[in-house]
């Protein structure tokens, strides 16, 4: 698993409707969703409460934060592409973004990343990329969010 090197925002035109790879497997601990939590003030027991989990919940275990999963993207793209002459990469939002299966306390994570489309923008590129993140050892994936970012050599 190597980091795909792309020369400059301009080459993602090139890129259409190709993977630019798949991360490494991220390990979800209840730390992690806690100090989210406190992040967010998001307290909901279904993520936080391992006691009353066990006791109602159909998975017996806490889950994540939609939103947490979400938010690992960033670092999920760092392990998957570098752009060489790039000057600033800014988040520009998302297209739709689809929770679809719960990732369990102490699973497995993982994204691939689609270029969907390239066009000019700004002064830039924008970048919509498609997203997914898999649960190891699940057929269903956690989440497939389309995002958009600028791109500025």
């Amino acid at each position: 698993m190597s980091k795909k090197i792309i020369d400059s925002p301009e080459d993602f035109k090139k890129l259409i409707g190709t993977s630019l790879g798949v991360s490494k497997w991220k390990l979800v601990t209840q730390k992690e969703i806690n100090q989210f939590a406190s992040a967010t003030d998001d307290f909901q027991w279904i993520h936080v409460d391992e006691k009353r989990t066990r006791k109602e919940s159909p998975f017996k275990k806490t889950i994540a934060h939609g939103y947490y999963s979400l938010s690992l993207i960033p670092k999920f793209v760092n392990e998957i592409w570098e752009c060489k002459n790039l000057k600033l990469i800014l988040n520009y939002g998302t297209e739709k973004i689809r929770f679809i299966s719960p990732v369990i306390c102490n699973s497995n994570i993982r994204a691939n990343i689609l270029v969907q489309n390239v066009k000019d923008y700004k002064g830039g590129i924008m970048l919509n990329s498609k997203v997914t993140i898999e649960i190891q050892g699940s057929n269903k994936l956690a989440l497939v969010a389309e995002t958009l970012s600028l791109l500025y050599s």
